[in-house]
């Protein structure tokens, strides 16, 4: 008989338990559920204005007043890109005209990174190279950009194996961009 009870207690207590953390779990979805009971969560039909279907939204929008501005606005200095540009726009304009001979495989602007494909040049077929450019910062300096460049090479066997790049070779690239880059700037200030 003891036994019994001590059965039917236990089982109570675990089944008394179970349903108070489901109870408990579904207060908690429930809570979760439950809209902004603010008055601004829909406008009111008052809004549209008379025969009118669709909402005013001349105030603004989504973007601000201005809309969404990517490559610079009017308060934004020349080169320094705008909100919607991570990175230097004379570096970024600079770098893509420079490695413009080599096909993309990615291109970010916001993130300043571009990275191409690999690349054989057709006066020797049995190499390919590859870039990786990054662009550092907002500002048109020096140190603003870094260039890494990969080769691979051609076995006997049909496989590409990798290769060493001279170690002038990345930093003839990043000077080649900071020129293009230099020669954008003074075209755009006269």
């Amino acid at each position: 008989m003891v036994e019994t009870t001590r059965r039917i207690a236990t089982g109570f207590s675990k089944s008394w338990l179970r349903g108070l953390v489901a109870i408990l779990a579904l207060s908690g979805l429930l809570a979760a559920c439950g809209g902004n009971s603010s008055d601004e969560a829909y406008p009111d039909d008052d809004n549209r204005g008379p025969g009118r279907t669709s909402y005013d939204t001349s105030e603004g929008n989504i973007f601000g007043p201005d809309g969404l501005v990517i490559f610079g606005g009017p308060e934004t200095p020349q080169g320094q890109g705008g909100p919607g540009i991570g990175v230097n726009a004379y570096l970024w304009r600079a770098s893509l005209d420079t490695i413009s001979f080599m096909p993309l495989s990615s291109a970010d602007p916001f993130g300043g990174v571009i990275i191409t494909d690999w690349y054989s040049p057709p006066e020797t077929p049995n190499e390919r190279f590859k870039v990786n450019v990054r662009i550092l910062g907002r500002d048109l300096r020096a140190d603003g950009v870094r260039a890494s460049v990969f080769r691979q090479r051609l076995n006997e066997s049909g496989s590409w194996v990798d290769s060493e790049v001279a170690t002038n070779t990345a930093t003839d690239l990043e000077d080649a961009i900071l020129t293009r880059a230099r020669q954008l700037r003074i075209a755009s200030v006269q």
